[in-house]
């Protein structure tokens, strides 16, 4: 699907999740894209959706981020500097792609989107010397903060992710065994 300055596509793997590449114009200073324009969000986006918090998290390389989530907060996630390895997973019971991942190679040089819905968990793998990762969120109520969010392993042996690392730096949140 395209619209205006966004081209949008489900991922293969969990169809809910959506796959959104800014157009950029380039030239010899650099670039320049939209990152967000509501009303052309809203021909894609659900009804109910508002994007109301953003945050920013800044890593060197070799570390790991996740896997988190809760059941009530949409995300739409980037890579502003850097590169990184992003994994979404289902943990919708009811869903048909329960338990099922997908990843994306997420880097400032095209400036790729994942929109996650609610129900899922995400993490990333930073491959850069630093990157910069960004996210919209959107939900009813009060921010759900780290204490309150799921978190799975990063290695959880009932998923078998397939990152690109071994020996990843960690937060203690997310040292936990398999």
């Amino acid at each position: 699907m395209s619209y205006k300055n966004f081209e949008v596509v489900q991922s293969k793997v969990i169809p809910d999740v959506l796959i959104i590449k800014p157009s950029i114009f380039w030239e010899e200073r650099g670039n320049i894209f939209t990152s967000y324009n509501k009303e052309s969000y809203k021909k894609f986006l659900p009804k109910e959706l508002d994007f109301i918090h953003d945050k920013f998290a800044e890593s060197k390389y070799n570390v790991l981020r996740g896997l988190h989530g809760d059941n009530k907060t949409w995300k739409l996630v980037s890579c502003a500097f850097g590169e990184i390895y992003e994994v979404v997973v289902d943990l919708r019971i009811e869903s048909p792609s329960y338990l099922k991942w997908d990843a994306f190679e997420l880097k400032s040089s095209d400036y790729r989107q994942v929109l996650i819905p609610p129900g899922f968990v995400n993490g990333y793998y930073v491959k850069t010397d630093r990157a910069l990762f960004h996210y919209k969120l959107a939900y009813d109520g009060d921010y759900i903060d780290a204490n309150e969010q799921i978190t799975v392993a990063w290695n959880d042996n009932r998923l078998n992710i397939n990152w690109p690392c071994t020996n990843p730096i960690l937060q203690e949140r997310d040292n936990i065994k398999k």
